[in-house]
């Protein structure tokens, strides 16, 4: 796509902190500066989130990040990782080209990495029938 700011990157149009390449997946540092490390991995080709992306590009992708995470804490002092990703508006994605984030973690770091939730709304045998798959 020729507005997406990650494609962008991939052609090299946009400077970025690459971390690692291959043939389908590209990852670099996220220029927020929120969390030191803080990584994101996405497919060379274009698609929105999980829920349009085929299951070969996504599989790449998760080997890309399985490699990485394993890198960080084998190779870069870390414990740990967390691994984020959101899948539409609705969901907070915000940057329309799929990707996921790795961060860094390290045992007692101070990062708040998982959301506060504030509460289910409804009963759980009635979640169960809305979502259960058979």
């Amino acid at each position: 796509m020729d507005d997406c700011i990650f494609c962008k990157i991939i052609k090299g149009e946009i400077p970025s902190y690459k971390i690692y390449e291959d043939e389908y997946t590209y990852a670099f540092l996220d220029i927020a500066g929120d969390v030191d490390g803080h990584t994101l991995v996405i497919p060379k080709q274009h698609c929105t989130n999980i829920l349009d992306c085929d299951e070969q590009t996504l599989a790449h992708v998760m080997q890309t990040v399985k490699k990485i995470s394993n890198h960080y804490v084998s190779d870069c002092g870390y414990n740990g990782v967390n691994i984020i990703n959101a899948n539409d508006k609705s969901a907070q994605q915000s940057v329309f080209h799929l990707h996921f984030h790795i961060i860094p973690r390290k045992t007692n770091d101070g990062v708040d990495g998982f959301p506060h939730f504030d509460g289910a709304k409804n009963d759980i045998k009635d979640m169960h029938k809305l979502l259960k798959m058979d």
